[in-house]
């Protein structure tokens, strides 16, 4: 339920998964332009993300989160499915699964 941005693409979003290492498709991780790939031995989160347009889910490196201060909403549609958001402006999960 932590709130991050990305360090170098316009986006934030919540996390609601990790991978404790790359656990995608090789064409994905090859999508990515090789000067900022990351490295694949590292944890990848699964984020309900936003930018200016649109909403959508991304995969997203450790090394490439920061926290989001804002406290702005979150305005992606799945968030109130999965969490809480409570009066701190903290979002809390609904429904705790393991991995």
């Amino acid at each position: 339920g932590q709130v991050v941005r990305h360090r170098i693409y316009p986006f934030r979003g919540i996390i609601f998964d990790v991978d404790p290492v790359f656990n995608s498709t090789e064409e994905w991780w090859e999508s990515i332009p090789e000067e900022i790939r990351p490295k694949k031995e590292q944890p990848f989160y699964h984020l309900l993300a936003e930018n200016a347009d649109t909403e959508y889910v991304a995969y997203v490196s450790e090394q490439n989160l920061l926290p989001d201060t804002t406290g702005t909403p979150l305005r992606h549609p799945q968030v109130k499915e999965l969490f809480v958001a409570g009066a701190d402006g903290r979002y809390r999960a609904k429904f705790l699964q393991p991995h």
